[in-house]
C-alpha cells in the first residue's frame, strides 16, 4: 500500500526520483516498471502511477469487458491510450514522457502522493489547490467515512 506525500525535483530531461518509502512499497511487486497515465479528473489534471503488475491486472479486467461496451471504450480511450510504461533506473528514477508532464503541468517539482493502491503525481500548485478543496469539505468527508466502515 502506498502512503505519504513527497516533493521531488524534476530534472531537465524529465526524470524524477521515486521517494524511498514508495520505492520500498513498489519493490514488493518485484518489477522495476511503472505505468503512468492521466488521472480521470479534468478539473485537476494530474497523473496516476501503477506498479506494472497492478496495471496488468487492471488491463486484464478491462479486456474482459465486451469490446463495444461504451463505458469500457471510454476508459480505454481516456486512461489506457495515454498510459506509458516507465522503467525505474539504477538511481531510483523514472523518465516521465513529455506528453504526461504537459498534461499534469509538471515543470520543476513533482508531488508524489501515496493513495493506498495507486500513486498520484501532481504539480505543486495543483496539489495545494486539491488539498485546500478537500480541507474545505472536511466535515462532509468525515460523514462519508461512516459509509466505508473503517
Amino acid at each position: 500500500m502506498f502512503k505519504g506525500r513527497y516533493i521531488h525535483a524534476l530534472d531537465d530531461k524529465g526524470r524524477v526520483s521515486i521517494p524511498a518509502r514508495l520505492r520500498e512499497a513498489i519493490a514488493a511487486y518485484r518489477d522495476d516498471r511503472l505505468v503512468v497515465t492521466h488521472a480521470l479528473d479534468p478539473s485537476r489534471a494530474h497523473l496516476h502511477v501503477f506498479p506494472f503488475p497492478r496495471w496488468e491486472e487492471f488491463e486484464r479486467r478491462l479486456a474482459a469487458k465486451p469490446l463495444f461496451d461504451r463505458k469500457a471504450e471510454q476508459i480505454r480511450l481516456l486512461y489506457v491510450v495515454p498510459a506509458q510504461e516507465c522503467q525505474i533506473d539504477s538511481h531510483g528514477r523514472i523518465l516521465l514522457p513529455a506528453p504526461l508532464r504537459e498534461h499534469a503541468g509538471l515543470d520543476r517539482e513533482v508531488v508524489w502522493a501515496g493513495m493506498n493502491r495507486i500513486i498520484e503525481l501532481w504539480g505543486p500548485g495543483r496539489w495545494e489547490q486539491a488539498e485546500a478543496e478537500a480541507r474545505g469539505r472536511i466535515l462532509e468527508v468525515r460523514r462519508d467515512l461512516d459509509d466505508y466502515d473503517l
